[in-house]
């Protein structure tokens, strides 16, 4: 009998658009996952962190600002040294999201930061596993990895318009990574 598992999602939500990004990743894993955290890192908790200590896997979003992830996440990730200097994560899994309103946005750049915040804290990466969708002529927009990134889910939002309407391939292509994680937690603990 395997042991149930658990996934943390850390995120920072600015507008709204990465918070409806970080519910999409919570609905994939918890098809996997007996236990499914989503944690918003600007009002994290004691109890929040000791859910990121016990967890099989943390996945971390934000939103994409001026080539980089937030400020706001920047400060959990500071906050987190302690644990950094301990290892307290190593051998977790760990995985990323962001958002931007371009469709490039420099949201690889964002996703390189949070892989190596997961690689200093020792950690395992898990990649989205999806081919690019929407390069070529018989492809659609609604495509999952319509925006063709490797190394995590990224989402396009435009800036004039709110959370409700995001693309539906970009949430559906982060409730993948959130059941892909999930179900390598899973494969690991088996």
């Amino acid at each position: 009998m395997s042991r149930e598992i658990s996934v943390a999602i850390a995120y920072h939500s600015g507008y709204g658009h990465t918070a409806r990004q970080a519910e999409a990743v919570r609905q994939g894993a918890a098809e996997v996952a007996e236990n499914v955290h989503l944690i918003a890192v600007d009002e994290i908790t004691d109890e929040q962190w000791a859910q990121l200590d016990a967890a099989d896997a943390i996945i971390f979003g934000s939103p994409t600002y001026l080539g980089d992830v937030s400020a706001a996440f920047r400060a959990f990730v500071e906050k987190s040294s302690g644990r950094w200097m301990k290892q307290e994560w190593k051998d977790k899994l760990a995985a990323g999201f962001v958002n931007s309103g371009a469709k490039s946005g420099d949201k690889l750049h964002s996703l390189q930061s949070l892989s190596l915040f997961a690689a200093q804290h020792s950690m395992t990466w898990v990649n989205l596993g999806l081919l690019p969708g929407w390069n070529k002529s018989t492809a659609s927009e609604f495509d999952l990895n319509r925006l063709g990134v490797w190394l995590g889910a990224a989402a396009q939002s435009n800036g004039d318009q709110g959370a409700e309407a995001m693309h539906k391939s970009d949430l559906a292509t982060a409730e993948h990574l959130g059941r892909r994680v999930a179900e390598q937690a899973k494969r690991l603990s088996a």
